[in-house]
């Protein structure tokens, strides 16, 4: 029987990008045995995902002490990671065959020296880090392009969902705007400030806003937008609730991060607004969906900490509204 082991620890936008080539892999190999060695709060998507035969929880401080669970010499290792600890993990499994992005395409070229084959290099600043992703699987004789993302939400989930919206307010007879006001890195978060008049502009008929946030920093940001726009601020989420909440919704307006991915692979309208990464690699994929994005000398630099930000400060909110306000109307 075959068996794969895909290693993509983290993330959680990077996991929501690896679905595809997952999806790929179980199409074409039906009868397979496919675990996923990932970090814990990853753990919480790929429990989502149909079709997983195990996921394997890596420790994140102690990492080294997973190996004896991804063990398995007659399998196959993926490393959609490309770092050196991911590529070390993948050696450590003991598969006979252990596949990695080409040397020039690794984040961290020294994991190369784990892997017994990989694909040919592709040009970084061309195409969506999706057709990466599933260009490893040709060592395998796989060739797809399908994007596929393969969520099975439970019931339990949607009414936990339900119940906590209604506790907010929620305006069942309004189509559901969420804005995602956080992300990981400073340097993806556009302005508080800014939001606020981007959203005082958009003038959506028929909405019914919602701030979502993810950490503490992003709740004290939402509720400091929310006083000042009067717009209701998410309450906790769970991962999978959040995954239903963009499901629901009409149009998802966020930076580069994983509200975003989420929301591109449910086929959820959105607006993205991108500073530091590139959009062509990391945001939407489909014709419909609007970047907000103004190409300087120094970007995409992928750099988490700047001194100036500029690449988001030439970000108007009369751009970012405008934006939404055409998506709202093309998509009611």
């Amino acid at each position: 029987m075959d068996r794969f082991l895909i290693i993509r620890l983290s993330s959680l936008g990077d996991i929501i990008h690896t679905l595809p080539a997952f999806a790929a892999l179980r199409r074409n190999f039906p009868q397979a045995v496919i675990r996923w060695a990932v970090e814990e709060k990853g753990k919480e998507i790929l429990d989502l995902v149909p079709g997983i035969d195990e996921v394997v929880i890596i420790d994140k401080k102690n990492w080294l002490g997973s190996v004896g669970r991804i063990r398995g010499r007659d399998q196959v290792a993926l490393d959609f990671q490309g770092l050196f600890k991911s590529a070390l993990l993948a050696f450590l499994s003991r598969s006979r065959r252990r596949i990695g992005f080409s040397r020039k395409n690794l984040k961290e070229p020294g994991a190369s020296l784990f892997y017994t084959e990989n694909p040919d290099p592709v040009a970084e600043e061309e195409g969506h880090v999706i057709g990466k992703n599933l260009r490893l699987l040709e060592r395998l004789g796989i060739k797809e392009e399908k994007y596929d993302f393969p969520f099975q939400i439970p019931d339990d989930v949607i009414r936990s969902l339900e119940l906590k919206l209604a506790g907010i307010g929620r305006r069942e007879d309004r189509r559901l705007v969420v804005y995602n006001l956080g992300a990981a890195w400073e340097t993806k978060r556009w302005f508080p400030e800014k939001w606020v008049e981007a959203i005082g502009k958009s003038e959506l008929s028929g909405a019914w806003p919602l701030l979502l946030w993810g950490n503490e920093g992003e709740k004290h940001l939402a509720e400091d937008v929310g006083s000042k726009t009067g717009v209701a601020v998410a309450p906790f989420l769970t991962i999978g609730e959040v995954i239903a909440l963009i499901r629901s919704a009409s149009l998802l307006v966020s930076g580069d991060t994983f509200a975003l991915q989420v929301a591109c692979a449910l086929d959820v309208p959105v607006v993205a607004v991108f500073g530091p990464t590139n959009p062509m690699r990391n945001g939407p994929f489909r014709p419909r969906d609007r970047v907000v994005f103004n190409k300087l000398d120094c970007n995409p630099c992928y750099k988490k900490t700047c001194a100036t930000l500029e690449c988001l400060q030439t970000i108007t909110p009369d751009e970012v509204a405008a934006a939404v306000r055409e998506q709202w109307m093309n998509h009611g």
